[in-house]
């Protein structure tokens, strides 16, 4: 759903987007809706057609920008089928969270204190440039944070790169993200991922999604 909510943003912003999978055929075909409500990938595929769908190399030799919308848990073998030469010199948006359910809800996390996913992902992709951000709130505020507060609220992000975290920045804003807080380098990614428990615990009380953090100066 967050590929899915991020891909029909940036499509209706004007950019050329494509959706990268393990098995295109597999994905198109399917068009039940999952166990939350949401459509299968084929039916908001038909809905969304602009969007193009190609195999997770494909989509890495694609992008300039690359976001990981994948499970926490999936998301470096996901990037190892995109391939590192085809990730080498570009931005990744890291939009996942390292969450682990093996244990029921609400999920741990599977990696917190001295690191971080985003962290992972930077050492096993030295050459891509890593920027945490969009992570700490739902895909629908993601991409439109006018959904909650008439946009008045605060997103995160943080990584080496100074320049990538710039185009990121920039790319957000175009959604309509106003306050954004640059957290510093990669490292600050420990502290967004670990305000998922208590993200997921306001979820639970407040029986919607549709809040954000908001940091008042």
């Amino acid at each position: 759903m967050v590929g899915q909510a991020l891909a029909a943003r940036l499509v209706e912003l004007g950019h050329d987007v494509m959706v990268g999978t393990r098995d295109v055929a597999r994905a198109l075909a399917r068009k039940e809706p999952d166990n939350r409500g949401n459509p299968g990938f084929g039916a908001w595929h038909a809905a969304h057609p602009t969007v193009q769908v190609g195999t997770l190399p494909q989509a890495g030799a694609h992008g300039e920008i690359l976001v990981n919308a994948a499970s926490g848990g999936a998301s470096l073998e996901v990037l190892r089928q995109a391939g590192a030469e085809r990730l080498a010199g570009k931005v990744l948006i890291d939009v996942a969270n390292p969450l682990d359910f093996s244990k029921g809800m609400p999920p741990t996390l599977s990696v917190c204190n001295t690191d971080s996913l985003a962290e992972q992902i930077q050492r096993a992709f030295p050459a891509l440039k890593v920027v945490k951000a969009l992570n700490t709130t739902n895909a629908a505020v993601m991409a439109n944070p006018a959904a909650v507060g008439d946009g008045n609220h605060t997103l995160f992000v943080c990584g080496n790169d100074g320049d990538a975290k710039a185009r990121v920045t920039e790319l957000v804003r175009s959604f309509g993200w106003r306050d954004v807080v640059d957290l510093g380098d990669i490292a600050a990614a420990r502290g967004a991922e670990m305000l998922l428990p208590i993200w997921l615990r306001l979820f639970g009380v407040l029986g919607t999604p549709l809040f954000n953090f908001k940091v008042v100066r």
